[in-house]
Protein backbone atom coordinates (compact mmCIF):
# COMPACT_ATOMS: atom_id res chain seq x y z
CA UNK A 1 0.00 0.00 0.00
CA UNK A 2 2.78 2.10 0.79
CA UNK A 3 4.47 1.89 -2.19
CA UNK A 4 1.58 2.42 -4.50
CA UNK A 5 0.71 5.98 -2.67
CA UNK A 6 4.43 6.60 -3.09
CA UNK A 7 4.48 5.73 -6.89
CA UNK A 8 1.13 8.20 -6.98
CA UNK A 9 2.90 10.82 -5.20
CA UNK A 10 6.03 10.60 -7.47
CA UNK A 11 3.81 10.58 -10.55
CA UNK A 12 1.84 13.25 -9.75
CA UNK A 13 4.66 15.52 -8.26
CA UNK A 14 6.77 14.75 -11.60
CA UNK A 15 3.64 16.19 -13.68
CA UNK A 16 3.73 19.60 -11.82
CA UNK A 17 7.62 19.87 -12.48
CA UNK A 18 6.91 19.92 -16.39
CA UNK A 19 5.87 23.36 -15.08
CA UNK A 20 8.04 25.84 -16.34
CA UNK A 21 10.10 23.28 -18.35
CA UNK A 22 11.54 26.34 -21.32
CA UNK A 23 12.25 28.75 -18.55
CA UNK A 24 14.24 26.12 -16.42
CA UNK A 25 15.69 24.96 -20.08
CA UNK A 26 16.62 28.10 -21.16
CA UNK A 27 18.73 29.04 -17.40
CA UNK A 28 16.13 31.08 -16.10
CA UNK A 29 14.15 30.86 -13.15
CA UNK A 30 10.67 29.80 -12.30
CA UNK A 31 9.54 30.74 -9.11
CA UNK A 32 5.73 30.92 -8.51
CA UNK A 33 5.69 30.38 -5.32
CA UNK A 34 8.27 33.64 -4.43
CA UNK A 35 6.03 35.03 -1.56
CA UNK A 36 5.59 31.76 0.22
CA UNK A 37 9.44 30.76 -0.35
CA UNK A 38 10.51 34.27 1.21
CA UNK A 39 8.47 33.34 4.34
CA UNK A 40 10.25 30.11 4.80
CA UNK A 41 13.68 31.65 3.70
CA UNK A 42 13.53 34.17 6.67
CA UNK A 43 12.34 31.11 8.60
CA UNK A 44 15.50 29.46 8.12
CA UNK A 45 17.49 32.23 8.28
CA UNK A 46 16.45 32.51 12.05
CA UNK A 47 16.78 29.02 12.88
CA UNK A 48 20.42 29.29 11.43
CA UNK A 49 20.55 32.10 13.65
CA UNK A 50 19.20 31.39 16.48
CA UNK A 51 20.07 27.76 16.74
CA UNK A 52 22.63 25.73 13.34
CA UNK A 53 25.03 28.63 13.25
CA UNK A 54 26.12 28.29 17.16
CA UNK A 55 25.64 24.68 17.05
CA UNK A 56 27.82 24.15 14.57
CA UNK A 57 30.53 26.00 15.86
CA UNK A 58 30.35 24.44 18.87
CA UNK A 59 30.58 21.52 17.07
CA UNK A 60 33.81 22.50 14.88
CA UNK A 61 35.74 23.70 17.79
CA UNK A 62 34.93 20.94 20.27
CA UNK A 63 35.00 18.06 18.19
CA UNK A 64 38.64 17.31 16.67
CA UNK A 65 38.80 17.28 13.22
CA UNK A 66 39.92 13.60 12.90
CA UNK A 67 36.77 12.53 14.51
CA UNK A 68 34.44 15.12 12.10
CA UNK A 69 35.89 13.10 9.36
CA UNK A 70 35.13 9.78 10.71
CA UNK A 71 31.37 10.96 11.23
CA UNK A 72 31.28 12.18 7.80
CA UNK A 73 32.87 8.88 6.21
CA UNK A 74 30.35 7.03 7.89
CA UNK A 75 27.40 8.84 7.11
CA UNK A 76 28.90 8.41 3.78
CA UNK A 77 29.38 5.02 3.67
CA UNK A 78 25.81 4.56 4.59
CA UNK A 79 24.04 6.38 1.84
CA UNK A 80 26.17 4.02 -0.56
CA UNK A 81 23.13 1.42 -0.53
CA UNK A 82 20.61 4.25 -1.69
CA UNK A 83 23.54 5.49 -4.27
CA UNK A 84 23.05 1.91 -5.73
CA UNK A 85 19.60 1.72 -6.03
CA UNK A 86 19.47 5.37 -7.92
CA UNK A 87 22.41 4.25 -10.14
CA UNK A 88 20.77 0.91 -11.13
CA UNK A 89 17.27 2.89 -11.66
CA UNK A 90 19.33 5.15 -14.34
CA UNK A 91 21.02 2.17 -15.87
CA UNK A 92 24.28 3.82 -15.05
CA UNK A 93 25.65 0.12 -14.19
CA UNK A 94 29.56 1.39 -13.30
CA UNK A 95 28.16 4.33 -10.86
CA UNK A 96 26.49 1.13 -9.19
CA UNK A 97 29.67 -0.84 -9.23
CA UNK A 98 31.52 1.96 -7.72
CA UNK A 99 29.25 2.39 -5.36
CA UNK A 100 28.55 -0.75 -4.45
CA UNK A 101 32.26 -1.60 -4.02
CA UNK A 102 32.89 1.55 -1.67
CA UNK A 103 29.95 0.11 0.55
CA UNK A 104 31.56 -3.48 0.77
CA UNK A 105 35.41 -2.30 1.05
CA UNK A 106 34.65 0.16 3.92
CA UNK A 107 32.24 -1.35 5.54
CA UNK A 108 34.56 -4.18 6.03
CA UNK A 109 38.16 -2.83 6.45
CA UNK A 110 37.15 1.15 7.26
CA UNK A 111 35.24 -0.36 10.62
CA UNK A 112 31.77 0.15 9.10
CA UNK A 113 33.40 3.14 7.24
CA UNK A 114 34.62 5.06 9.52
CA UNK A 115 37.56 5.33 7.37
CA UNK A 116 37.71 5.28 3.78
CA UNK A 117 40.10 2.64 2.48
CA UNK A 118 38.25 2.85 -0.81
CA UNK A 119 39.87 6.04 -1.35
CA UNK A 120 43.40 4.42 -0.81
CA UNK A 121 42.65 2.00 -3.18
CA UNK A 122 41.66 4.21 -5.72
CA UNK A 123 38.36 3.82 -6.08
CA UNK A 124 36.25 7.00 -7.00
CA UNK A 125 33.53 8.73 -5.21
CA UNK A 126 29.86 7.88 -6.03
CA UNK A 127 26.83 10.34 -5.79
CA UNK A 128 23.34 10.21 -7.05
CA UNK A 129 19.72 10.58 -5.60
CA UNK A 130 16.60 10.77 -7.12
CA UNK A 131 16.04 13.74 -7.94
CA UNK A 132 18.81 13.30 -10.88
CA UNK A 133 17.13 9.51 -11.81
CA UNK A 134 13.95 12.14 -12.08
CA UNK A 135 16.11 14.23 -14.08
CA UNK A 136 17.21 11.09 -16.11
CA UNK A 137 13.49 9.75 -16.69
CA UNK A 138 13.19 13.78 -18.58
CA UNK A 139 11.21 15.21 -15.66
CA UNK A 140 12.14 19.08 -15.89
CA UNK A 141 13.15 20.74 -12.55
CA UNK A 142 9.80 22.73 -11.93
CA UNK A 143 8.80 25.63 -9.63
CA UNK A 144 11.93 26.52 -7.22
CA UNK A 145 10.65 25.81 -3.56
CA UNK A 146 12.63 26.46 -0.22
CA UNK A 147 11.66 23.46 1.89
CA UNK A 148 11.76 24.53 5.56
CA UNK A 149 14.98 23.44 7.35
CA UNK A 150 16.17 21.20 4.72
CA UNK A 151 16.95 24.78 2.43
CA UNK A 152 16.86 25.38 -1.39
CA UNK A 153 14.77 22.72 -3.72
CA UNK A 154 12.85 22.11 -6.63
CA UNK A 155 9.74 20.53 -7.29
CA UNK A 156 11.52 17.47 -8.76
CA UNK A 157 14.30 17.49 -6.34
CA UNK A 158 11.94 17.56 -3.62
CA UNK A 159 10.06 14.19 -4.54
CA UNK A 160 13.67 13.04 -4.53
CA UNK A 161 14.14 13.89 -1.26
CA UNK A 162 11.04 12.04 -0.17
CA UNK A 163 11.47 8.84 -1.91
CA UNK A 164 15.45 9.07 -0.88
CA UNK A 165 14.06 8.33 2.27
CA UNK A 166 12.37 4.35 0.64
CA UNK A 167 15.24 3.92 -1.89
CA UNK A 168 18.20 3.07 0.66
CA UNK A 169 17.96 -0.56 1.90
CA UNK A 170 19.67 -0.50 5.07
CA UNK A 171 16.10 1.19 6.17
CA UNK A 172 14.32 -2.17 6.10
CA UNK A 173 17.29 -4.76 7.21
CA UNK A 174 18.39 -2.57 10.31
CA UNK A 175 16.99 -3.34 13.62
CA UNK A 176 15.94 0.10 15.69
CA UNK A 177 17.66 1.87 16.73
CA UNK A 178 20.44 1.32 14.60
CA UNK A 179 18.62 2.35 11.57
CA UNK A 180 18.85 6.32 12.76
CA UNK A 181 23.07 6.06 13.21
CA UNK A 182 22.91 7.09 9.34
CA UNK A 183 20.38 10.05 9.71
CA UNK A 184 22.42 10.98 13.46
CA UNK A 185 25.83 11.10 11.77
CA UNK A 186 24.54 12.88 8.58
CA UNK A 187 22.84 15.73 10.61
CA UNK A 188 26.07 15.66 12.58
CA UNK A 189 28.41 15.89 9.13
CA UNK A 190 25.77 19.00 8.02
CA UNK A 191 26.72 20.35 11.33
CA UNK A 192 30.28 20.25 10.97
CA UNK A 193 29.68 21.42 7.20
CA UNK A 194 28.23 24.41 8.16
CA UNK A 195 30.88 25.04 11.02
CA UNK A 196 33.56 24.65 8.00
CA UNK A 197 32.15 27.17 5.56
CA UNK A 198 31.02 29.69 8.01
CA UNK A 199 32.32 32.55 6.49
CA UNK A 200 30.63 32.04 2.91
CA UNK A 201 27.54 31.12 4.41
CA UNK A 202 27.18 34.21 6.28
CA UNK A 203 28.56 36.52 3.58
CA UNK A 204 25.38 34.73 1.47
CA UNK A 205 22.62 34.88 4.53
CA UNK A 206 23.51 38.05 5.86
CA UNK A 207 25.80 39.77 4.19
CA UNK A 208 24.03 40.27 1.07
CA UNK A 209 21.35 42.32 -0.26
CA UNK A 210 18.72 40.07 -0.86
CA UNK A 211 20.26 36.53 0.39
CA UNK A 212 17.15 34.30 -0.78
CA UNK A 213 17.85 35.75 -4.48
CA UNK A 214 21.26 34.85 -4.37
CA UNK A 215 20.88 31.72 -2.85
CA UNK A 216 18.17 30.58 -5.25
CA UNK A 217 20.53 31.87 -8.24
CA UNK A 218 23.74 29.82 -6.24
CA UNK A 219 21.35 26.78 -5.56
CA UNK A 220 19.94 26.36 -9.09
CA UNK A 221 23.13 27.20 -10.98
CA UNK A 222 25.15 24.51 -8.98
CA UNK A 223 22.23 21.79 -9.32
CA UNK A 224 22.08 22.34 -12.83
CA UNK A 225 25.82 22.18 -13.38
CA UNK A 226 25.71 19.05 -11.13
CA UNK A 227 23.40 17.36 -13.20
CA UNK A 228 24.91 18.31 -16.53
CA UNK A 229 27.49 16.63 -16.45
CA UNK A 230 30.79 18.01 -18.66
CA UNK A 231 28.19 20.74 -20.07
CA UNK A 232 30.12 23.96 -19.12
CA UNK A 233 27.43 25.88 -20.94
CA UNK A 234 24.56 24.75 -18.25
CA UNK A 235 26.85 26.73 -15.74
CA UNK A 236 26.35 30.26 -15.23
CA UNK A 237 28.64 32.29 -13.07
CA UNK A 238 26.26 34.19 -10.24
CA UNK A 239 28.67 36.34 -10.10
CA UNK A 240 28.68 37.61 -13.72
CA UNK A 241 29.06 41.11 -14.64
CA UNK A 242 25.87 41.01 -16.01
CA UNK A 243 23.92 39.52 -12.61
CA UNK A 244 26.72 41.72 -9.77
CA UNK A 245 28.29 44.49 -11.59
CA UNK A 246 31.64 45.38 -10.35
CA UNK A 247 31.23 47.79 -7.89
CA UNK A 248 34.75 49.33 -8.56
CA UNK A 249 34.05 49.65 -12.32
CA UNK A 250 33.84 53.20 -13.41
CA UNK A 251 30.50 54.19 -14.53
CA UNK A 252 31.96 56.93 -16.96
CA UNK A 253 34.16 54.81 -18.74
CA UNK A 254 33.93 54.11 -22.43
Amino acid sequence: MRACVLFAFVLAMSACAQQGESVSRSGGVFDPYEQSNRKTHEFNKGLDRAIVRPASTGYTTIVPDEIEQSIGNFAENLSMPSVTVNALLQGDLRTAGVATSRFLINSVLGIGGLFDVSSDFGIEEADTDFGETLHVWGASEGAYIELPVLGPSTARDTVGTVVDIFTNPLTYVLPSPEEYYGTAASVASRLGDRGRFTDTVDAILYESADSYAQLRLIYLQSRRFELSGDDSDAFVDPYEDEIFPDPYEDPYAE
